[in-house]
């Protein structure tokens, strides 16, 4: 259960920073700042829905499509998010901002959801062992 509780503080974190980064570099990627754990938990919540249900399809359907479906899920969780007031706009050169977003929050959710686990869980089995032994 801690295991499950440091991961969705992780996802969590990673997604808020992804948004962050991405609304910092893109000017017509817009993070409402009053709508931003609304929006971050809409994100969050997408996208851990959204990626096993896109793997299993293709698995099914286009197994070389595999390597892309954090793409994937990650820009349909952008835009789901995009649905709900007060969260994140895209505006100007949409197809562009849209394509760099998706990569931006893609690169620090992955990369987060795989060094930060080894990190923390990491350290924690470490204190463990040292309690135990």
């Amino acid at each position: 259960m801690i295991r499950f509780l440091i991961r969705a503080a992780i996802f969590l974190g990673t997604a808020a920073i992804g948004l962050l980064v991405a609304a910092a570099i893109l000017p017509d990627f817009r993070f409402s700042p009053s709508g931003a754990l609304l929006a971050i938990a809409i994100f969050a919540l997408a996208q851990s829905l959204l990626a096993p249900f896109i793997l299993k399809q293709a698995r099914r359907s286009a197994p070389a499509l595999l390597g892309g479906i954090g793409l994937v899920s990650t820009f349909l969780a952008l835009l789901v998010t995009s649905f709900f007031p007060g969260g994140i706009s895209v505006t100007g050169n949409i197809v562009v901002t849209w394509i760099l977003a998706t990569l931006i929050v893609w690169i620090i959710t992955a990369l987060g959801a795989w060094l930060l686990p080894l990190i923390l869980l990491k350290d924690r089995a470490s204190k463990r062992r040292a309690a135990d032994g």
